[in-house]
This record gives C-alpha cells, structure tokens and sequence, in this order.
C-alpha cells in the first residue's frame, strides 16, 4: 500500500472501532444518538462529501460521490444514523480494495516497463562517463557490463556475450551476440563486457518506442470501454432522476413521505455504476499489460478487441511464415562431383553481394581464394560469368544455360535454382529455398485450433515455391506472384468473404507490406526485435518474430473480451435484481450497500485476471 492508501485504512478502522461504540452506547445514553454517529460518519465520510460538493461547483454533478453523499446525508435526515455510517464506510472499503487492486495493475505493468536504465556508460576522451541515456549521441560508443541494461540500440565492437530479451519477447531463452551484432535497448547483458556503437539516438530506440505505445496503449479504447463510457453519462443522472420520482410519486399518493424517501435513498445506493466503470478499462489494461509480457505490443485496446474477433488470418511468406534467409537446399552435380559443384559457383559469386551470393558462399563454409578468380561479369536478369582458374564459369538461371548452348537438367524441388556450367558443358545445378521457421506449422495449426476460418498466404515468390510451403505448413489458399498491389487487392477481395462481425488480420514483416498492414482490420508485424518499420506500421507486434505467437495473442485477446463481458452482464444484472428488490421495500441500505460494493469488489477482482494472462495461456 502507499502512503494515501495506509491513511484510508486507518480511517477505516478508527471510524468503524467508533461506530462500534456508538452502536453499543446509544441506547443506553439520555443524549440524542446523532452526535454519537455523526463522529464516525464525518471520519469515514469528509472526503466524499468534500469531493461531491467540489464537483458540484465545477458542474460535475453526475457521479458516484454525489450519490455516496445525497444517500448517506439523506439517512441521517431520516433518522436511520447506523445505515449512514455503514453504507459510507462499507463504500470506503471497497474504494480502498479497488485503489490497491489498481495499483497493482499498475505496479505490474510498471515492472514489465521497467526495461530502460537510467544511465549509461560512454567512453569520452579515454575515460568513462556515468551520463543520462538521453545525451549520448549516434555513434558514440558505450560500455556494457555484465548484469547492466543496454540502453541504447547500436552495434558491437568488442566483446562477446548472451543477452537475456525476455522482457521484449516474454522468451527467457538467451541468445549469443559478438562483434558485428546489433544490440537493441532493454535487452540485459548477461556474461562479458561489451563496447557499442550507437545507431539510434535514445527517442529513437527500441526502448523508447516500446515504453511509448504501452503507455499510449489505453488512448484507444475498445468498444466495450467506449460503452461504459458513454453508459456512465447517462446513467447517472437516470439514476438520480429515477429515486427522486420514486421518493415524490409513491409519496403523493399514499402519503408514506418517508418509507418512500428511504426507498429511494436504497436505490441510490445499489445504482452506484463504479464496478463498471472501473472493471472494464482494468480489465483491457491488463490484458494490453499481459500481452506486453508475452513479447506482443498492442498499440491500444481497441485492436484487442478486435483481434479476439479474428475470423480469417492472411501472411506474408518471405520474413514472416519463412525466415528470410536464403540456404543451400540441394546439390545436383552432373559432370562433377558435389564440393567442386558448389566450391565453382562460390568462387563465381565471391565478389557479389546478393543473397543468393552469399547463401552459397556460406555453403562452402571455406576461406575463397579470390586470387583465382579473373574477370567476372554481371548479367542483368540472368546470372554470372566468371573466370576461375583460367575457366570461363556460367552460374545463373534458366535462360544464362540457353545464351551459353548447354543442355541443362530442370529442377522441380521448389525453391530458386543455380545452375552451373562451362563453355558447352553443364556442371550440375544447386537448389537455394528460403527456409520455413521452426514455428510456422505449429502457427498454423494453432489458429485453426482457435477457431480461425480461413488461413492464407500472399506471396511475390514464384507459384511452385508458394504451393510447395502452403502444402508444407496446411494453409487453406496460396496466392503467388503478387507486387504489393496485387496483395492490397487479394485483401480486399477476403474482406469480402468475413462475416459482418468477423475480422481480417495480416500478418507481415512490416517492412515492404505498410499497405496491406493498413488496410487489413488488425495488421500484425513481426517485430524482428524491434524493427523500425514493422512497430511503425502494425497495430500489434510480435517482438520474437515467432508466427506461433499469434494464436497466443489471439486467445490473450478474448479471454480479455470474455473477462470485460463478465463484469458487465454480472454488474447489470445483480444491480437489476437488488433495484427491483428495493422498489419493492425487500432490501433495504444496508443490503443495499453490500450489493454494491460486493459487485465491485468481485468485478475488480476478476478484472485483475487479465494481468496474469501471459501465465495461462
């Protein structure tokens, strides 16, 4: 508890060790009762009434003080002076359960967010300066120690060592990182000392833009928060017109003024709306908080909500179901043995910087002698020619075999194919695919799993490498060959196919498909461990780069809905209930105070639910 919530409790307990005494001195005392109550009413009760009474000269009358103060003042204006204390100081109570269960939301939250340290370490004029993140500049170099946070993005100079990013991906697995690595804010240095070079001003780093969109997270609310809302406005002064009719007309008729002014004094009380009021939106906070925890930033609680509506799920392929690195899948030699095969087209492509250069360089796995390569030659939309080792080399596609006049072998293995030729010989063929992740059937079948209708995949790759990962991960339709255009079109043509009700979510490295992101009802970016553009474009990012994160999010997502649904059919219909009961004369302040600080305590207390999601699912 903090300070303000220890006084509240001391308060609770002097005025009800109080109240106690008067209720058990009273009767016996030949003095009027109310000074004896009056004591622990205004103990428990000042704040509120001070608050109604301060609202009500800014023209905010509406709210639950005003209704704690118009019952209460309203009870002792009657005579029933122990209804008084206890509806005020039952009220007390549940506010104070309510304020800690908050705090906690909060203090959880905080803890996840407490990812950015407060200085870091710069080396400046050979000494090294304890500074505040926010005034070092790109390219100044910083130490890292072990058990010490990096606080700004850059790249390694020196040194080797594991890096625990749980709190960015919610993984606990470390990975290794040394010289030539980038390191992004927030991670935690865990084993040896690490000199960096910054690439990112502080705003700009990861840290930075991820505390941004979970403190900003809760300016878009979802719809079940924007009904409370909207609900509380109006309700309120309903309430209060509603008792005052229910206090005047009864009373105008049978002339019982005060059984009907007690009445409507119950009334009330029981149409307090703070359960509601105050469980839904800690419900989505919690659930944004539990996402966050997971490795999966939400950017407000309106594409949670809408993502727990997930209907139809469409992916990029390249970066997203693949993990963007071109490997070596298969050797085909012809006229030669395998190592010569693949040693032939390294030498060829030592000079060029194309993936697929470097994917068959990486094959080799050998130091290259880029002394026996001669003149080397690239040909546009074809390949390259090379001599090595005084042989003019050909090493590209189809049609560089037919410009050389060689009879080459066709691949059907999906993936992109190398072939590899000399002057009027052909060597054999390489086959280089983009690997699936690890993770991606398990996506898959997870979303169905879920209850998602529809899985697709658009995809620029050509038509057989498309088929043959579809078919590999059980995706229900595959689209090749597309620009982003053609994308933005297959999109709008599978909005089409959801139910009014339904949403569409894209799924995307967040790079080269901000289109499709846009305009798909949630677009999901894969984070890449904090990719600029992928945080910039997405309603909702996955810090791990893991697809099978989404059917997580997607369960996180509605048992938040689920919980906020709770609190409100509970809330409403208990208070139904306990209003109809009072109209009647069958409850009366007292039950009507436990009716509605019970509710609240009960809502407040499955709202908080939502926090521990991460854990549950």
């Amino acid at each position: 508890m903090n300070k303000k919530q220890k006084k509240t409790l001391w308060r609770i307990l002097i005025s009800a060790a109080v109240f106690v005494g008067a209720v058990l001195a009273a009767p016996g005392l030949p003095i009027p009762a109310l000074p004896l109550y009056l004591i622990p009413y205004l103990i428990i009760g000042w704040d509120i009434l001070w608050k109604a009474l301060r609202n009500i000269l800014h023209g905010q009358i509406f709210d639950e003080n005003f209704l704690m103060a118009i019952a209460t003042v309203g009870a002792v204006a009657i005579g029933e002076y122990p209804e008084a204390v206890f509806v005020m100081l039952f009220y007390q109570v549940g506010e104070l359960f309510q304020s800690v269960a908050v705090d906690r939301s909060r203090s959880s939250i905080a803890a996840l967010m407490d990812i950015c340290p407060e200085e870091a370490n710069v080396e400046r004029s050979g000494q090294v300066e304890r500074v505040d993140p926010e005034d070092v500049a790109v390219g100044e170099t910083i130490l890292i120690r072990p058990g010490e946070r990096v606080p700004i993005d850059g790249v390694i100079l020196e040194g080797s060592s594991t890096l625990n990013t749980a709190a960015l991906t919610g993984e606990s697995l470390p990975r290794d990182a040394g010289p030539g690595d980038d390191v992004i804010s927030g991670c935690v240095n865990l084993t040896g000392v690490l000199r960096v070079r910054t690439t990112k001003a502080f705003e700009d780093s990861t840290v930075s833009k991820i505390l941004d969109l979970v403190e900003n997270s809760t300016a878009k609310k979802a719809r079940a928060e924007q009904f409370i809302t909207r609900f509380a406005r109006y309700y309120t002064p309903a309430v209060v017109l509603g008792a005052v009719a229910l206090a005047i007309i009864p009373s105008l008729i049978t002339g019982d003024w005060a059984r009907w002014v007690e009445q409507a004094l119950i009334f009330l009380v029981i149409s307090c709306p703070c359960a509601l009021v105050i469980s839904v939106p800690l419900t989505f906070f919690g659930g944004v908080g539990g996402c966050s925890r997971a490795g999966i930033l939400v950017k407000g609680s309106n594409y949670l909500e809408a993502l727990a509506r997930a209907e139809i799920v469409v992916f990029d392929k390249t970066g997203t179901l693949t993990q963007g690195v071109f490997n070596v899948a298969a050797i085909h030699p012809q006229d030669c043995d395998e190592a010569h095969l693949l040693e032939l087209a390294a030498l060829a492509e030592s000079w060029s910087s194309h993936p697929i250069a470097r994917s068959l360089r990486e094959a080799w796995n050998r130091e290259l002698d880029k002394n026996r390569v001669g003149s080397v030659a690239e040909i546009a939309g074809r390949g390259i020619r090379a001599d090595v080792d005084d042989v003019t080399v050909y090493v590209g596609n189809d049609k560089l075999m037919a410009d050389c006049g060689v009879a080459w072998r066709p691949c059907h293995r999906a993936g992109t194919t190398v072939h590899v030729a000399t002057q009027g010989r052909y060597l054999g063929h390489i086959v280089i695919s983009d690997q699936v992740k690890p993770d991606a059937r398990e996506a898959i079948a997870g979303l169905k799993a879920a209850g998602v209708r529809k899985t697709v995949m658009l995809t620029g790759d050509a038509q057989a490498v498309g088929e043959a990962v579809g078919a590999e991960l059980g995706l229900d339709e595959v689209h090749a060959q597309l620009l982003p255009a053609d994308k933005v079109t297959w999109v709008e043509t599978l909005l089409g196919e959801k139910s009014p009700k339904g949403v569409l979510a894209f799924v995307g490295d967040g790079i080269n498909d901000a289109p499709v992101l846009s305009r798909a009802d949630v677009g999901v970016a894969m984070g890449a461990l904090g990719s600029d553009a992928a945080i910039e474009a997405a309603d909702i990012v996955l810090m791990d780069d893991k697809p099978s994160k989404l059917s997580q999010a997607i369960s996180m997502a509605r048992k938040t809905v689920a919980i906020a649904n709770q609190n409100i059919v509970f809330a409403l219909a208990v208070k139904a209930v306990i209003l109809v009961l009072g109209i009647f004369g069958k409850a009366n302040m007292w039950a009507g105070s436990l009716a509605d600080v019970g509710v609240m305590v009960i809502a407040v207390a499955n709202a908080t639910r939502a926090l521990r999601l991460d854990k549950n699912t």
